[in-house]
């Protein structure tokens, strides 16, 4: 970002209608003025464009497409994993490149950089639980109801997901009937379709059962035909649709629908789709003083939103021998097992391309390594933030609060890759930034999650550290976070940016 973006960001911002500071806003800005380096950096200005971006791009490939446009606007080139990459790098240059339409890589190449010097990353990934539609996502109507045959996708479609106002929304593959060429449309319903509605508990034992594949079924109309004379219209609407296309798997009037949101006509020309069930709910300040965000898909898009904001943000003077980078992976609640996925080649291929195209002479395991050995990773997952109604639950000295700062997530039986070096590494970029560093750590009788970071780790060789944006009720259909806490994890991946190639320098031997 540019001094003249972040002016423009902060104009705006300062526009909107807050009846006053909040005690933490009031904080923030005596440690600006107590902190030279800090005075230009509102956090504040970060928190109306984040409930923008997720209100906005509730779908994965929504939400990559989103920052695609954002790298483009501010002077990324897309490049594509096809070509050759050895003309294309530059020094001082600026790139982006995506995956599926559901992972995102974006790098800036410092204009000192030499073939084996390091690559600063930040990286979370961007897919978040969710529902999505089956292959055949087309049911009989049942007494009355029109049904859609979906699928969680993780942990979804919990008891969070009762009686919510379920939009729908994803990617469309359209075939070009007069090329032949397919192409992705993406697609999103501006009301709710659907809804799993929750048995009353008059109902007695009935009304705890929660069988995904059987109680758990969405609404998304009614279809009295059997009691009354059949309606024309979806007689009409099943003739429209030819037999032996991907169209005839799924509901009729959904097809009409999503034809028209895309202005195709020709159903048979819809060859596949991705789509998945969202709450509809935008996201909202909350709170007296306004100074929470509620809010779906908080994990981890909050970390996504923060590393890019952070990578536009750092100007190329700072870390001029480093590559800046940053990583939005997919599939990270299903094991990041897919091939855009954090567990696959996609984050060490794209090293290993910069570090091949700015070598000298030949290219080697010796120079990749070399430039692996000087990197370091930033693992941006959300942690959890303390809840005031279960303390019991969490470790004393362990209990990251919202609108405080980035907290380092550590856990010594590897599902989380902080260590004493990168810990202390983290702490001195903090320390340059302005920042506040948290830590959290599970209870030894209670089970940790896990991040990209242990995983990357191990495969890449990238010294790293697990910290993330705190936030309240992880793998709830909607959580909770600060107000200030998307800015503050864009002050310190930042600072992380700015700072990480003068700290390395303590941390030769490591």
């Amino acid at each position: 970002m540019t001094k003249h973006r972040y002016s423009s960001l902060h104009s705006s911002v300062s526009n909107l209608r807050i009846s006053e500071s909040s005690p933490q806003q009031q904080q923030q800005q005596q440690q600006q003025q107590q902190n030279p380096e800090s005075s230009a950096f509102s956090a504040e200005a970060y928190a109306q464009p984040f409930l923008e971006f997720i209100s906005g791009n509730p779908t994965i490939f929504h939400a990559v497409d989103h920052f695609s446009k954002q790298l483009e606007s501010q002077g990324y080139k897309r490049l594509s994993e096809r070509d050759s990459w050895k003309s294309q790098l530059k020094r001082g240059g600026k790139y982006y490149l995506t995956r599926n339409g559901s992972s995102l890589v974006a790098f800036a190449v410092g204009n000192e950089y030499k073939a084996g010097n390091g690559v600063g990353v930040v990286a979370g990934h961007i897919d978040a639980l969710t529902t999505r539609l089956k292959p055949v996502s087309k049911l009989p109507n049942k007494v009355g109801f029109r049904q859609l045959a979906v699928a969680p996708y993780a942990g979804a479609l919990n008891k969070t997901w009762w009686d919510r106002d379920l939009a729908i929304g994803g990617r469309v593959l359209v075939k070009d009937p007069s090329t032949g060429v397919v192409e992705t449309k993406l697609v999103k319903l501006d009301w709710p379709i659907a809804r799993v509605p929750t048995l009353a508990p008059h109902f007695g034992a009935a009304s705890t059962a929660a069988n995904q594949e059987t109680n758990m079924v969405p609404i998304i109309g009614t279809d009295n035909s059997d009691i009354f004379s059949e309606n024309a219209s979806n007689a009409d609407e099943e003739t429209a649709i030819k037999t032996n296309t991907f169209a005839a798997t799924q509901p009729s009037k959904l097809v009409k629908v999503i034809a028209g949101e895309i202005g195709v006509t020709d159903y048979s020309n819809i060859i596949n789709w991705e789509l998945e069930l969202y709450d509809s709910q935008p996201a909202q300040f909350g709170g007296l003083e306004k100074d929470l965000i509620f809010a779906g898909r908080i994990d981890d898009r909050l970390c996504c939103y923060a590393a890019q904001e952070a990578l536009l943000a750092s100007p190329d003077t700072a870390s001029p021998g480093l590559v800046k980078l940053v990583g939005m992976f997919d599939d990270e609640e299903i094991g990041s097992l897919q091939r855009q996925g954090a567990k696959s080649t996609y984050m060490s291929s794209v090293i290993e391309r910069i570090a091949e195209a700015f070598a000298e002479g030949s290219y080697g395991p010796n120079l990749y390594n070399q430039t692996v050995a000087n990197s370091f990773m930033v693992s941006s997952d959300v942690c959890h933030a303390v809840n005031p109604n279960y303390l019991n639950a969490y470790l004393e000295n362990h209990m990251p609060r919202l609108n405080v700062g980035i907290a380092v997530a550590a856990d010594p039986n590897g599902h989380m890759a902080t260590d004493a070096v990168s810990h202390a590494i983290l702490q001195q970029v903090a320390d340059r930034a302005g920042s506040k560093l948290q830590i959290f750590q599970i209870r030894n009788d209670s089970r940790s999650g896990g991040t990209i970071g242990p995983m990357s780790s191990a495969q890449i060789g990238l010294r790293t550290i697990d910290a993330g944006i705190p936030q309240l009720s992880m793998h709830s259909i909607r959580a909770t976070t600060g107000r200030l806490d998307p800015g503050l994890g864009v002050k310190l991946f930042k600072g992380f940016f700015d700072h990480f190639e003068e700290v390395d320098k303590s941390f030769g031997s490591f």
